[in-house]
């Protein structure tokens, strides 16, 4: 194993590639651990979610090393590693796990309680979420990996879909999950608010279950125009903030069967101003009597970089009155990405869901990494996937 880099939180707006520590096998508090691997990086992705962190959203540290969705190469293995081998190429789920716990063994493994001290459900890289290092990086630690980790079942064959395939570790299972939790099924009309990577792949997810028409807005018009690109009906919201009409001139009624909440707590409102609960309140408007509204949106605790003194609490001015006299179903929180992850794996594998298309992935190297946050930050319609050991431009 060469000297590691990583990205790296250094202030509100900053991140930076620098030389970081070689993994090793231990938990984040130095407990040894045999039931780890450590992994080469293949491809490495910029979540929504870190731009959080970055914008000073969030209580993260400086010196935080980003990175949740991750990919890689087997290159050590502790001695508890069964099933597992030097050379397997794997997925790696955003949610740290340890499969023996109540909620891990139920399936809910965003909520693991064991992983994290501070407060149920880990992550690698991410603020509260256990000090797990983060993957946007050239090698990483990934404990319990016999639970935790996808192999793919063919070397060639993975390297070959890596620009698809990196996107099992995060935002394909959420926007899936979102959809399902939402539950659209064949014939389904589907609102998805926000047109950044997750609510595409919402709305990607919302096609294979059968959904019959599948909007998205947003007020972004290069990323509305890349929804209508890859097949979707564009709600421009720059329009009005009458969502329920905008609805109506697509489907002929002001209300959907399903709708997805893929902005979470930095929701703009019509006019480009910051309302933490617009979002969820147009769901509430607009999603039919006794419908479901999927939440993969983050929306956290505490956000220091709020005007708004009670949102800077994690408090918002929901409506609830409506959705609860309208028997609606909210459904939030973390994916349980391995609930989903092999199934999404075959459906790529078969050709069934082009999600690196529908993103818009786009493979730059890691130390391109801090120009990628700040292309993200500005609205670009893209999915950067980091390729730090250039094995994803050599499969290309």
């Amino acid at each position: 194993m060469s000297k590691n880099r990583g990205v790296v939180y250094v202030k509100p707006g900053v991140v930076e590639v620098r030389d970081i520590a070689d993994p090793k096998f231990e938990d984040p508090h130095g407990r040894k651990i045999n039931h780890a691997v450590i992994l080469k990086i293949v491809s490495t992705n910029i979540c929504g979610s870190d731009q959080h962190m970055v914008r000073g959203r969030t209580t993260a540290p400086a010196g935080l090393v980003l990175g949740h969705e991750i990919t890689g190469e087997v290159i050590e293995k502790g001695d508890d590693v069964e099933f597992l081998d030097v050379g397997d190429i794997v997925s790696v789920p955003f949610n740290v796990a340890c499969g023996r716990c109540r909620t891990c063994r139920a399936g809910n493994t965003g909520v693991c309680l064991t992983v994290n001290p501070g407060l149920p459900g880990g992550a690698y890289g991410y603020v509260d979420m256990g000090g797990w290092i983060g993957g946007q990086a050239r090698y990483v630690m990934t404990p319990y990996a016999d639970f935790n980790l996808l192999k793919f079942p063919d070397r060639d064959q993975a390297l070959a879909r890596i620009r698809d395939l990196t996107m099992l570790t995060d935002i394909l299972p959420t926007g899936f999950h979102a959809a399902v939790r939402a539950e659209v099924g064949v014939g389904s009309t589907v609102y998805i608010a926000g047109c950044g990577p997750v609510g595409l792949a919402a709305a990607a997810s919302a096609r294979i279950l059968g959904a019959a028409v599948v909007m998205i807005g947003d007020l972004n018009k290069e990323r509305l125009a890349h929804a209508k690109k890859v097949g979707f009906e564009p709600i421009d919201l720059n329009a009005h903030d009458r969502l329920g009409e905008l609805v109506a001139a697509v489907i002929g009624e002001p209300v959907v069967d399903s709708f997805i909440d893929a902005v979470g707590f930095e929701a703009k409102g019509h006019g480009g101003a910051e309302q933490p609960a617009v979002v969820l309140n147009q769901a509430m408007e607009v999603t039919r009597y006794a419908g479901s509204i999927g939440i993969p949106g983050l929306y956290v605790t505490q956000d220091p970089g709020s005007h708004d003194k009670q949102a800077a609490k994690g408090a918002l001015s929901l409506n609830f009155g409506l959705g609860w006299s309208k028997s609606h179903s909210f459904n939030t929180g973390q994916t349980p990405v391995l609930r989903y992850n092999r199934q999404l794996l075959q459906a790529i594998l078969h050709d069934r869901i082009p999600i690196a298309d529908v993103v818009n992935a786009q493979v730059i190297t890691l130390e391109e990494a801090p120009k990628g946050y700040a292309d993200f930050d500005k609205g670009a319609p893209v999915k950067f996937v980091l390729d730090p050991h250039g094995m994803v431009a050599k499969a290309a």
